[in-house]
């Protein structure tokens, strides 16, 4: 990592970053776009998501989305290593709009843990809303889909396996576990 004239660090081109609440991005190069007079030197990440589609434009300055490399290798098992030491307990607000902000908070914590947190919780609410053969609500849904896309494409990226293999590699390392 690099370091540009303001201070900020910059990240070099094929390097692998967690930006924001869209996830996992390759950083294709560093550019001045010169979007308008006023910022016509400002330098700008061009960020293609791993699992989206498109391109970001992200100021290398900016300190309104986060952006970090993604976790290594051993934080990434350190991280599925504590899986089983949550206690899964639904979430639980006043209100419909109190509980999204929670959710809410969560995702854009950029915090991997508090993203576990998260999806447990939700699965937490979906075993006991099955348990009374209820579905889970629309905003639990959306949340825990936005709560697995962020994890499981970290997860994916440092351990260098496919997207869809990260929930089956969890669940055989929790297998494992239980065994030994």
């Amino acid at each position: 990592m690099e370091r540009t004239k303001t201070g900020n660090a910059v990240y070099q081109t094929g390097d692998l970053v967690v930006y924001g609440t869209t996830g996992v991005c390759r950083v294709e190069g560093i550019t001045k776009p010169g979007l308008s007079f006023a910022e016509r030197d400002r330098e700008y990440y061009l960020l293609q998501p791993l699992h989206q589609d498109g391109v970001i434009y992200a100021p290398v300055d900016s300190q309104k989305a986060p952006i970090r490399p993604v976790m290594s290798r051993a934080e990434a098992e350190a991280l599925i290593g504590k899986i089983p030491g949550i206690r899964a307990e639904a979430w639980k607000a006043p209100t419909l709009q109190a509980l999204a902000q929670r959710y809410q908070d969560a995702i854009h914590s950029s915090d991997t843990l508090e993203l576990v947190e998260l999806t447990m919780s939700i699965y937490a609410k979906r075993e006991q809303a099955r348990s009374r053969s209820r579905r889970l609500g629309m905003t639990d849904e959306r949340y825990m889909k936005q709560a697995e896309r962020l994890l499981y494409g970290e997860l994916s990226a440092a351990l260098e396996i496919p997207y869809e293999e990260v929930a089956p590699y969890i669940a055989a390392r929790m297998e494992s576990r239980q065994d030994g």
